[in-house]
């Protein structure tokens, strides 16, 4: 995949890119997901520090874009990683009345090029009223930042991870802080960062969300004002002896659907909660962000940040700045994020629901190379790399007349 054949051995310790731009055997991607954690993908996949750096400088250009009014041509290039991450291009169109080609299956996961999920999109995602929309060059933009383009793409506005949820468990954790020793080498930063992460419960935080986001979507119905909506919803919450009861009026909780961008545009919402869903996506990131505080913890992670709250499961996301690990060897660098949408699937077990993302930005003429567009099972997606031990799941709305997030998603394409 890689020139700098060289330089593998060196830079291999730590990358990752979001996923990965070559898959590994069916066998392979089997035991990664049934034994929890993956490791580092440029370490079996040949991705080069200098590869992660270009795209961490790719991933914060595009968190810029999260401002009102931005959009990609507003922001020059600027000197050093992004100037060389700059190879990004935005994949061509493509017909819409074109049907895509089978996806490559592997174990739990599925793989294409970008053009044919463009393809896919066109014929399964991207219908308004009932109507197949070809995708715009304003979205194939969006869709070349990688795996926050699919999500992007699918939501709308870039992602903002407001109302996000996650599950830790406080006593798993006590527990093993008491009752195991650090493993040889190993640093008390290091045991008490690896406690932390193997504490946290994705399934359980997955589970929350898309308990929230059914009384949400309970509550949208028939309700033509915000006011009407947060009304019942409040009841719904009482109904349950749910805990987000209790959040503030100002809480992200309460203010997610007004502070969405498509609820208010003429062409979406217009105002009138009835006529949006909530629905789900899933962000990993690095739990050491802050650069005032401890290194061991920006290496190891920081056991005490984005804890959910003990009883509603809502994580505070207002520190995440997408700040990426920490080397603790020469050589080391981490991918700072990864994204995948999920959208309003029913599939009841969780292990058979489909998650969409990516390897990286579209650069088929650079040494990252082209855009790769994975649906992996839950167990996959959520197995995690050593890049990232968080893992979040946000809710969002979209209009109900969008279908990026249909109820029923099948893997790959047959």
């Amino acid at each position: 995949m890689k020139k700098h054949q060289s330089f593998l051995v060196f830079a291999a310790l730590g990358a990752v890119v979001c996923t990965t731009g070559f898959m590994p055997s069916a066998s392979v991607a089997d035991s990664s997901a049934d034994e929890g954690e993956k490791g580092s993908y440029a370490e079996t996949h040949g991705l080069t520090a200098e590869d992660v750096k270009n795209i961490n400088a790719l991933n914060e250009r595009a968190l810029s874009l999260s401002r009102p009014g931005k959009s990609p041509a507003d922001l020059s290039p600027s000197a050093g990683a992004f100037s060389r991450a700059s190879s990004r291009e935005t994949p061509p169109a493509e017909p819409l009345d074109r049907m895509p080609d089978a996806y490559r299956a592997y174990g739990g996961r599925a793989t294409t090029v970008v053009n044919n999920y463009i393809r896919k999109w066109q014929q399964v995602y991207s219908h308004r009223d009932g109507r197949k929309q070809q995708m715009t060059e304003e979205q194939r933009e969006k869709l070349s930042y990688g795996c926050v383009g699919i999500t992007w793409v699918n939501s709308g506005p870039y992602p903002t991870n407001r109302l996000a949820f996650s599950y830790f468990d406080e006593n798993k954790y006590e527990n093993d802080l008491e009752n195991t020793s650090p493993r040889p080498n190993e640093t008390q930063a290091e045991f008490e960062g690896r406690i932390a992460k193997d504490s946290f419960d994705e399934r359980k935080g997955f589970e929350r969300a898309r308990d929230v986001a059914s009384v949400m979507n309970k509550a949208l119905a028939n309700s033509h004002d915000e006011g009407t909506y947060l009304e019942r919803l409040k009841k719904e919450l009482a109904d349950k002896g749910d805990a987000l009861l209790h959040e503030g009026s100002r809480s992200n909780f309460y203010t997610a659907l007004r502070n969405t961008p498509s609820f208010k545009a003429r062409d979406g919402g217009n105002y009138d909660p009835s006529r949006m869903k909530a629905v789900i996506y899933s962000k990993h990131f690095w739990s050491g962000q802050d650069w005032w505080g401890s290194s061991e913890k920006r290496k190891y992670g920081d056991p005490n940040a984005f804890r959910p709250d003990r009883d509603t499961g809502l994580v505070d996301m207002s520190r995440d700045r997408n700040v990426s690990r920490s080397p603790a060897k020469p050589g080391e660098r981490w991918v700072n994020f990864d994204y995948g949408w999920f959208g309003a699937q029913t599939e009841a077990n969780a292990d058979k629901t489909i998650w969409t993302h990516a390897n990286h930005y579209h650069a088929p003429n650079s040494d990252v190379g082209p855009m790769r567009v994975y649906e992996s099972r839950f167990r996959n997606w959520s197995a995690g790399y050593s890049d990232f031990d968080r893992g979040t799941y946000v809710i969002t709305f979209i209009p109900k007349s969008w279908n990026t997030a249909p109820a029923k998603v099948e893997q790959g394409w047959r």
